[in-house]
């Protein structure tokens, strides 16, 4: 049965899972070139990127987790997923202030933070969307009893 047992809803929240892993590793990879760069330099390593690579470290794992069918069925999925919905608009909020309205000017730099807060964005609203369904999924299932006698959980 394996691979064709599995639901719907399962496969398509297991490709935006897979979707999550992505985009967090790239906004690791995004973010680490400063701070590898500051490393190197022995200069001040800014918490806000330090912040930035600890959502998307959080997220990847997360994402890699839920590939797992059976971790889907803890009800605080959905409280996790708001936890980090919250994390990743804290973070669109602090790198959007920053860059959104900076001019690049030639400057690849500027231009890859410029990038790397709309990868954030989008982080922030698929988090959102797993956080809706896995919600709707607990809400829809939660203490369901049967039918006829209202006595067996089902």
């Amino acid at each position: 049965m394996g691979f064709l047992g599995a639901s719907l809803s399962y496969l398509l929240f297991s490709v935006v899972h897979i979707v999550q892993f992505a985009l967090a590793i790239t906004v690791c990879a995004l973010y680490g070139v400063d701070l590898h760069r500051a490393k190197s330099e022995g200069k001040y390593i800014d918490s806000k990127w330090v912040y930035a690579e600890v959502v998307g470290g959080l997220s990847a794992f997360t994402a890699v987790l839920y590939l797992i069918p059976f971790i889907l069925r803890f009800w605080l999925v959905w409280a996790w997923n708001l936890v980090l919905f919250i994390l990743w608009i804290a973070l669109f909020g602090t790198f959007g202030r920053m860059y959104i309205h900076e001019n690049p000017e030639g400057d690849s730099g500027i231009q890859r933070m410029k990038n790397a807060v709309w990868v954030d964005l989008v982080n922030a609203l698929l988090w959102l969307f797993t956080f809706l369904g896995a919600l709707g999924d607990w809400l829809k299932h939660r203490e369901r009893h049967s039918r006829f006698t209202g006595r067996a959980r089902v």
